[in-house]
């Protein structure tokens, strides 16, 4: 499994030198819905960049979001995350669920994150429950859009032990809210050790909301939201610079 991963990666990295006639069709996605696509500055830690959105997916659906706190920076060997979710009111998941299963379909906050500035065909999406139980896979979406009939892998990563990959959840329903610091390492975008300030990227951030009685229905909010419910339309991912 590990060298099945670290030949993806390999492919990761060459996919990046794409031409630009096929980048500038991917933005004609976005270009053609009217998306004004956010950016994000982000400093060295301890100090943080944060953004906090309420906005429902898809981006037509004006019906408030519970309010979602993002607090991201970069170290040596890690992007680190805060995931903050507020206004909670079911603290919803299923414990039989184990790592990298269906825990999108509970609740769930998330990143998708890709090193380049162009629209991806191969992301990281990382997601973490409120009990703690994550799901980290490399996604291959060479339509960019998670199209119907086109090809749609995921590469799952199952050492977190051993790269690092890491998530620490608290639930605290007093003050209606769960939150979890992650660590992401930079290796997994070919950023070598001290090597991140600088780097551009495409991220983009999503929660997904359910309870007992409303499963398996959802709401999902974004902080850049597309304007269909199908979190896989890259040419949405908002702009990160590491500064």
């Amino acid at each position: 499994m590990r060298y099945l991963l670290l030949q993806f990666l390999a492919g990761v990295a060459a996919a990046t030198s794409g031409s630009r006639l096929a980048t500038e069709r991917s933005h004609e996605v976005a270009v053609s819905r009217g998306v004004d696509v956010p950016s994000l500055r982000v400093p060295g830690c301890p100090a943080v960049a944060s953004v906090s959105y309420n906005t429902s997916v898809p981006s037509t659906d004006n019906t408030p979001f519970p309010e979602t706190k993002v607090d991201i920076c970069y170290d040596d060997s890690f992007i680190r995350i805060k995931f903050t979710a507020l206004q909670e009111e079911s603290f919803y998941y299923n414990a039989s669920v184990p790592t990298n299963g269906d825990i999108y379909d509970y609740e769930v906050m998330e990143t998708f994150i890709y090193k380049g500035v162009n629209d991806p065909q191969t992301y990281l999406e990382f997601e973490v429950a409120p009990n703690n139980v994550t799901f980290s896979a490399f996604i291959y979406n060479p339509s960019k859009i998670r199209a119907t009939g086109a090809a749609f892998s995921r590469f799952y990563i199952d050492d977190l032990v051993a790269d690092q990959l890491s998530a620490n959840t608290t639930i605290d329903r007093a003050k209606q809210l769960w939150y979890s610091n992650v660590q992401i390492p930079l290796g997994y975008f070919n950023v070598d050790e001290g090597q991140a300030k600088g780097t551009r990227w495409r991220m983009n951030f999503f929660r997904t909301v359910t309870s007992a009685e409303t499963f398996p229905n959802q709401t999902y909010g974004a902080w850049s939201p597309p304007d269909e419910v199908n979190f896989h339309m890259t040419p949405y991912f908002g702009h990160v610079t590491f500064v």
